[in-house]
């Protein structure tokens, strides 16, 4: 009996395992970016809900006895503004002339899987502020 000839087995072996280690580098790597699209669309679109929930119509507030309320047409634009010098893009809406509602889409640029032909993750988040003045509920 004569024996098999092994030449050759190692290096499919090693091209195999090199793939391998470099799809789940790709996945670690990458897979970070699409963490940090999202805790960034998470700030931006907290902050931008901020800047229009603190659009106070002062004039309405004393004419109605102290009752503060946002100011819809200001808060809307505030936010615009804010969301658009992050260099983000999403949208903005208002309810109750209390709450802003955001939604903030981020887009990363990948590095390892972008030679499997996915350039980009994105991330989309959405955030509320509603503005309160005083104390609306106590403690149980």
């Amino acid at each position: 009996m004569k024996p098999s000839d092994d030449r050759g087995s190692v290096t499919a072996f090693a091209v195999v395992f090199a793939l391998a280690l470099l799809i789940c580098a790709g996945l670690v790597v990458d897979g970070g970016a699409k963490i940090q699209a999202y805790r960034e669309a998470y700030a931006v679109a907290e902050e931008t809900a901020r800047a229009g929930a603190g659009q106070i119509d002062v004039n309405r507030a004393y004419a109605h006895g102290g009752r503060f309320e946002v100011d819809p047409s200001k808060a809307v634009a505030a936010a615009r503004d804010y969301l658009g010098s992050s260099g983000h893009s999403g949208s903005v809406a208002m309810t109750d002339n209390r709450t802003v509602h955001v939604t903030v889409t981020v887009s990363k640029p990948t590095k390892l899987v972008s030679l499997i032909g996915i350039g980009s993750v994105t991330a989309t988040a959405k955030a509320s502020a509603r503005m309160f003045h005083g104390i609306e509920q106590g403690r149980p």
